[in-house]
């Protein structure tokens, strides 16, 4: 947690007077969302095709592909990740 809570978007947040903590969610979403979309890409998906797989609208992949972190829970986003064949592994360190 505490490489988590000093990776430079959370830094770049909490410059802005965003907690720590809630710089963190936004960090594993940002990160989910970003690895969705390469897998998106790297099967070569429309965003009506990867609407299919992830069992969301075209609307909602569009705003997954756009990057709207605030469009989608950090829960939604692990589902989504399960719907692609993707394991999440969450690690808890002490600080």
């Amino acid at each position: 947690m505490k490489e988590l809570l000093s990776s430079p978007r959370v830094i770049a947040l909490a410059t802005r007077g965003i907690p720590p903590e809630e710089a963190a969610v936004l960090d594993m979403r940002a990160d989910l969302m970003a690895k969705l979309r390469r897998i998106i890409s790297q099967h070569g998906w429309t965003q009506q095709q990867a609407s299919g797989h992830l069992g969301i609208s075209q609307s909602r992949v569009s705003d997954l592909v756009r990057g709207k972190c605030d469009k989608f829970r950090l829960d939604m986003l692990i589902k989504l990740a399960a719907r692609v064949g993707q394991k999440l592994h969450l690690v808890l360190e002490a600080a």
